[in-house]
């Protein structure tokens, strides 16, 4: 059994030495594609597939050896509550895997069950659905292992773009437009970008979940493990060459006394290590970080130097990390002074055999909450999210390119106490109602040809409502559209029409607001994004007794249908909302409909008015 000093090298040799793309080094120095997407993560990919809708040339390249970002790497278990919210390049994604699954094991196996509609796949076909995805692209080179060292810029303009290779050449490109989709905003912060790192002071943007204080906390980090109990396909968790029990021991007190009932579970049971439900095709289960638990894989206070880190501090931060997560698990499986039926049952459970081969079967990749946040155009505050007045929906955006559902969420940023038993600080959770996101959170303030999915301009609070894997593949999706719009129409991102860059999201699937009743695949998606997206679904239904009000429970923290978020195109329109939203059609120059019996029969008039002007 290894140790974790040996594990960390073979995590970096596979990083470094995974295979490059066909192109090589020295032919690509002068190159000059018209995009350059630096960072392989779902929100690089998405953007990189939609820009390549107008047959741009594009580099997608990611610093380490495996694309994909942390929904390769062991987040496997998808940040969304409703089924119903699902839209553009993440439900694009989880069709695929789900169709995969369906033609790999039948459409009525336990494997296409367990994908929970495609949006739970396995690391390994998480990342073969991405890659066949880019390869029905050919105007999309992929380059791995190519890690950004400069970026140049003149007059707000990126001009070339650095990178070193495993072997130490150099590799300079020189691209018309970038996007940044890493995770830490390296390159915004090469590029001399303005961006924060930490938490504003309560008083900057008037946020009630903020501190009273600036800091320089942010959210914590852990591995997202892909574990299992069949026994077939167990592999045995490696021992970090620095193990010491102590650090553990205080476990030992709190199972006697009963606040853990088994080492691995899900609410219901009282437990250490938090195993997501719904478990994953084929008996896998993502392992995660048990909010407001007395024991924590995240360690918030001892990762702060990681975003502004140089590789070698990373990777110090990525092993501390690893070897308390493998320690602890090693812990609650073999020591003598736990209950043996704890021991015992802790002991079913192992890492994949058939996932992360190359690196032990750990995945290589760190799961980065939060890092650098750019301040561009638009700073997404917690208020971005609030309730419009008297209404069931979050704010009206009228720039919106992208929606989300999910929450504030925040896995703690300091730890007061003991390592065990005590508790982390700058911990949130905050429901809300499914919130609009507009366009300047991409956009910085002056470099013309730059854009920003995941490092995006937010506050602290605000972007712990944007972090999720979802909803930065809508954010880089836009992205990808209002790259290639910027070429096209020979203006700076700042210039970017925000009207045409809706009706290309709406085109491929993608929601700037969320209707419950009217998904994608409807007839009426675009005409009702149209008039959502000038307000004329605000005001019809009234906000919830509790804020934050979701549908019935399904499982975990997955529920039925927001209420308040359906239109009911059926319905009859009756007078007061027909005089409603003929004054808003007047607002907005448009023909009214008076003539419309239905509500959908007036969106559909007013859309087809709004065509022929």
């Amino acid at each position: 059994m290894r140790d974790t000093s040996t594990l960390l090298l073979t995590l970096v040799a596979a990083l470094m030495l995974a295979p490059l793309a066909v192109l090589r080094a020295a032919d690509r120095s002068l190159d000059s594609p018209d995009i350059v997407v630096c960072g392989a993560t779902p929100a690089g990919i998405a953007a990189a597939l939609n820009a390549a809708e107008g047959d741009r040339s594009i580099w997608l390249v990611e610093p380490t050896g495996r694309i994909g970002g942390m929904m390769t790497h062991g987040l496997s278990h998808s940040d969304f509550h409703s089924f119903e919210a699902l839209n553009g390049p993440f439900l694009l994604f989880s069709q695929r895997v789900l169709k995969h699954y369906q033609a790999t094991y039948g459409e009525d196996s336990a494997q296409v069950q367990d994908s929970w509609q495609g949006t739970h796949g396995e690391p390994s076909v998480n990342l073969l659905i991405f890659q066949q995805m880019l390869a029905e692209r050919p105007t999309i080179t992929v380059l791995t292992n190519h890690r950004l060292v400069e970026v140049d810029v003149e007059n707000s303009t990126i001009t070339a773009l650095h990178f070193v290779l495993p072997d130490s050449k150099k590799v300079t490109v020189k691209p018309r437009l970038v996007i940044d989709a890493t995770y830490e905003g390296d390159l915004l912060a090469a590029a001399k970008i303005p961006y924060r790192v930490g938490r504003e002071a309560k008083s900057e943007y008037s946020e009630t979940l903020a501190p009273e204080a600036a800091d320089a906390e942010l959210q914590g980090y852990n591995f997202r493990l892909c574990m299992t109990q069949n026994p077939t396909n167990h592999a045995p968790i490696p021992v970090p060459d620095n193990y010491n029990r102590e650090d553990y021991a205080a476990i030992i007190p709190l199972v006697k006394a009963g606040q853990f009932d088994a080492a691995f579970g899900y609410p219901g049971r009282r437990f250490i290590l938090k195993a997501h439900l719904p478990v994953m095709p084929n008996g896998k289960h993502d392992i995660n970080d048990v909010s407001q638990g007395l024991v924590r894989l995240s360690l918030p206070g001892q990762h702060h130097e990681y975003p502004e880190g140089n590789l070698a501090t990373r990777r110090l931060i990525e092993k501390k990390h690893l070897d308390w997560q493998l320690g602890l698990i090693h812990f609650v499986q073999t020591d003598p002074e736990l209950p043996e039926a704890f021991r015992k049952e802790a002991a079913t459970w192992g890492l994949c055999r058939d996932e992360f081969a190359d690196t032990g079967h750990i995945p290589p990749q760190i799961y980065v909450r939060e890092g650098r946040r750019m301040v561009g155009l638009r700073v997404y505050t917690e208020a971005d999210t609030e309730y419009a007045p008297n209404d069931a929906r979050a704010r009206l955006h009228l720039d919106a390119i992208a929606v989300g559902e999910y929450s504030h969420n925040c896995h703690g940023t300091g730890h007061e106490g003991p390592p065990i038993g005590g508790r982390h600080t700058g911990e949130f959770y905050k429901g809300v109602a499914p919130y609009q996101i507009p366009f300047g959170v991409l956009v910085p303030k002056k470099i013309r040809n730059l854009l920003v999915p995941t490092a995006c301009s937010a506050s602290h609070v605000g972007f712990c409502a944007l972090r999720l894997e979802p909803i930065w593949m809508s954010l880089g999706g836009a992205a990808g559209f209002a790259a290639d719009m910027a070429l096209a129409e020979s203006v700076s991102v700042q210039e970017v029409d925000v009207e045409a860059l809706k009706r290309r999201v709406w085109s491929s699937g993608g929601a700037t607001i969320h209707v419950s009743d009217v998904p994608p695949s409807h007839p009426d998606f675009i005409p009702v994004q149209w008039w959502g997206s000038l307000g004329g679904l605000h005001g019809i239904e009234p906000a919830p007794k509790k804020p934050g009000a979701r549908g019935k429970h399904i499982v975990s923290q997955y529920y039925e249908a927001f209420p308040g978020h359906s239109i009911k195109l059926d319905q009859p329109l009756d007078e007061e909302l027909k005089t409603r939203w003929n004054q808003l059609a007047r607002q907005h120059g448009l023909p009214e409909s008076n003539n419309s019996t239905t509500r959908g029969d007036w969106i559909r008039a007013a859309f087809a008015g709004a065509k022929k002007r």
